[in-house]
């Protein structure tokens, strides 16, 4: 069974910093991109970031400049560095990743969220 697993979600306070991780597990044969989105209550959900195979990545407008992410390829693992934090990066982040099972059956997977919630 495939699965994305995140951690590093919680309570900060504007201004300071979290790190999430997402690892990756079960019979992959390849990771094509991995990424974090997020939903607000109320709002839809939207990209965060994401890293392409080859180290390539995508932000987010309202994250540029604050948030970094990266991917360890040997752990199947993408990290969020998330500083700078604003009271409206509040929400549930989720992480993204499109994968290649055996034997070629490509798709996105999406793992079951984690809170962060930054207090002003």
């Amino acid at each position: 069974q495939l699965q994305l697993v995140e951690s590093g979600g919680g309570l900060v306070q504007s201004g300071g910093s979290l790190r999430l991780s997402c690892v990756a597990s079960g019979k992959i044969f390849s990771i094509n991109a991995m990424g974090w989105y997020r939903q607000a209550p109320g709002k839809q959900r939207e990209l965060v970031a994401n890293i392409g195979s080859g180290g390539s990545t995508n932000y987010g407008d309202s994250v540029k400049g604050r948030f970094t992410i990266s991917r360890d390829t040997a752990k199947n693992t993408v990290y969020l560095q998330m500083n700078s934090l604003k009271p409206e990066d509040t929400a549930v982040y989720y992480c993204w990743s499109h994968i290649t099972v055996p034997p070629s059956i490509s798709r996105p997977y999406w793992g079951q969220g984690t809170q962060v919630t930054v207090s002003s």
